[in-house]
């Protein structure tokens, strides 16, 4: 199938799709096309629905491809929904994740050194929510139970990977602007 034949499928499918598409997901769909012909049309679809002045784009997010409503209509869109924004964190889940986020892994000692506050509740509410998970356990007396975030979190984030997260400066600049 010619990379041509091969772009609205990939948008419909991507379209329709509750998650991330990805490559390997792609590639069972269309056994007999090679990886770097899927990447090749995703690609090019990607730039050419990207480029159009439309309310929709196709972003890289959690290892995969999804279409989404631009960032700039948010507000647009969820006053057509009339919806709310979505259940909030607590500040003490917010500060837990971001430990987490930021020093993965880590055990729930070194997130409470770092918080100094108690921070079980809100880690297990970032469990519940699969914004974090467990990645293994700390080889040390005890052994520990070591928490990273999941893949869940890049895509409530819409982040392709943890190194579009702020870093610390910033994020310092950030907050200092909003004071």
């Amino acid at each position: 199938m010619d990379i041509n034949e091969l772009q609205p499928i990939l948008e419909a499918i991507i379209y329709v799709a509750e998650d991330p598409v990805n490559p390997e997901q792609l590639k069972e769909i269309f056994p007999d096309e090679s990886y770097e012909t899927i990447e090749t049309a995703l690609r090019k679809l990607m730039d050419e629905f990207n480029s159009r002045p439309g309310g929709m784009v196709i972003r890289e997010i959690a290892g995969g491809v999804r279409m989404t409503t631009r960032p700039e209509y948010h507000e647009h869109v969820r006053a057509y929904l009339k919806t709310k924004p979505g259940a909030r964190l607590s500040m003490a889940a917010l500060e837990t994740l971001a430990v987490i986020a930021y020093r993965q892994p880590v055990t729930l000692a070194e997130i409470l050194a770092i918080r100094g506050k108690k921070s079980s509740t809100a880690l297990k509410t970032l469990l519940e929510k699969k914004l974090v998970a467990i990645v293994g356990r700390k080889h040390v007396v005890g052994r520990p139970i070591l928490y990273g975030t999941s893949r869940e979190f890049l895509v409530h984030f819409g982040l392709k990977d943890l190194s579009e997260l702020p870093t610390l400066e910033e994020f310092a600049e950030l907050a200092g602007e909003q004071h």
